[in-house]
């Protein structure tokens, strides 16, 4: 149960290289959060955990290597939320899908956003009309924001969640 098949320091840097390598992978995810996963989002996530578990462990089963895999890889999540430019890495910076009532095509094609979404965020901001649209902004958190022209705003309803179409 306590026997390392493998060395402690080869299981912390196998633990530390997995983490990161997931960590680049769903940053191509793109701008959403684990709630806005769909199904096969889901299945991939379970598959690919239990694909990378040999990876990560080694011939090593002993609960001592699990426990040294799981203090590694809690240390290394709570350096990258807490490491302020690692952040900037990791989080996509907001995108502008509407300018001045006029959608941004190649931003929403490089986004994976269509027009009936963000028509979508808009009706649920209160906006009726893109021409009263002064920007829709793909968030970094997946909302979509609207800003009306006139800067009355105010009337948001619900927040929007931008689902990426696979």
């Amino acid at each position: 149960m306590f026997d390392l098949t493998v060395s402690i320091p080869e299981l912390i840097a196998r633990a530390a290289l997995i983490y990161l390598a997931l960590l680049v992978a769903f940053r191509a995810f793109g701008k959403r959060e684990v709630g806005q996963f769909t199904l096969y989002d889901l299945v991939f996530v379970l598959l690919v955990a239990n694909a990378v578990q040999p990876a990560v462990t080694g011939p090593d089963n002993s609960a001592l290597g699990g426990v040294v895999v799981i203090l590694t890889l809690a240390v290394l999540n709570f350096a990258v939320s807490r490491v302020h430019f690692l952040q900037h890495l990791l989080v996509s910076p907001p995108t502008v899908l509407v300018r001045d009532g006029a959608f941004q095509e190649e931003a929403m094609e490089k986004e994976g956003v269509d027009q009936e979404e963000v028509e979508t965020a808009m009706r649920e901001h209160g906006v009726d009309d893109m021409k009263h649209v002064k920007l829709a902004v793909l968030e970094p958190d997946g909302d979509i924001s609207i800003v009306e022209k006139d800067g009355s705003g105010g009337r948001r309803r619900r927040r929007r969640r931008y689902k990426r179409r696979s």
